[in-house]
């Protein structure tokens, strides 16, 4: 157990899985109070319990806005505060780009970008009350580039980049941060779909090199320590900025 994180109260959707359920993890190690949102009720209870007392799991749609204002209200009714919001909660439906049905169009930007402006609208008045705040967007490297038939998905991450950059500026001088985090490929469920278009799981990491030449996917809790980083005031100076974790992928 560390203290980077001592005192702080922080929301992370997306926790019941992947990069959100090891930074909620992370996060608690570092002394944080934990605000577990998934719209998955099994998976993120599990996430609060393996964390123990430090956290509370709420299940709701990132995409709605009644229920990201209500899981912030009742974070600082519960914890008297909010430091940290981390909206990483996504989805990730490849297809073909001219047969992606409208469902999954208004999906993707509807959890993908409005779960992020929701979640930084309801945090951003409590920040303003106690002075200031850290606001972090899961964003992706394929809100920098394309890859194929993620046409849909990297328009809702590009957005996220802008989104951030935008906040930054409005609230700088409030000592509100706002950056995004772009992962690259991560070994987490979000990315299997995708990897199916490409010839299966076994076959992408077995050709990962030829696209990320780390040699090998990203794990969670890499992604979390990221996150930590961004979350503490370690990163006091940093705002508006895109945290590329990717094992170069955007490098070439």
């Amino acid at each position: 157990m560390g203290d980077r994180l001592a005192g702080k109260v922080t929301i992370v959707t997306g926790a019941g899985s992947g990069i959100g359920k090891a930074s909620a993890i992370r996060f608690a190690e570092e002394g944080a109070r934990v605000t577990c949102v998934d719209v998955n009720q099994d998976a993120v209870e599990a996430t609060a319990r393996e964390i123990g007392d430090q956290a509370f799991a709420v299940t709701a749609d990132v995409s709605v806005a009644a229920q990201v204002k209500a899981y912030t209200d009742d974070t600082v009714a519960r914890w008297g505060r909010l430091d940290v919001a981390f909206n990483n909660a996504g989805v990730n439906i490849p297809g073909v780009f001219h047969e992606v049905p409208d469902e999954v169009i208004n999906r993707t930007l509807d959890v993908n970008v409005k779960g992020c402006i929701y979640g930084c609208r309801y945090a951003i008045p409590y920040m303003l009350k106690q002075g200031g705040g850290s606001l972090i967007n899961t964003t992706s490297v394929n809100g920098l580039v394309a890859e194929p038939f993620l046409a849909i998905y990297a328009t809702s991450k590009g957005a996220i980049v802008m989104l951030s950059k935008g906040i930054a500026l409005d609230y700088a001088k409030q000592n509100i941060r706002c950056n995004a985090l772009a992962p690259g490929w991560v070994d987490t469920p979000i990315n299997y779909a995708h990897a199916e278009m490409l010839g299966g799981l076994a076959e992408v990491y077995a050709t990962i090199d030829s696209f990320q030449p780390i040699g090998r996917p990203g794990t969670p809790r890499e992604l979390a320590n990221v996150a930590l980083f961004l979350a503490s005031d370690e990163s006091s100076f940093v705002t508006g900025s895109v945290i590329v974790a990717d094992g170069a992928m955007t490098a070439k």
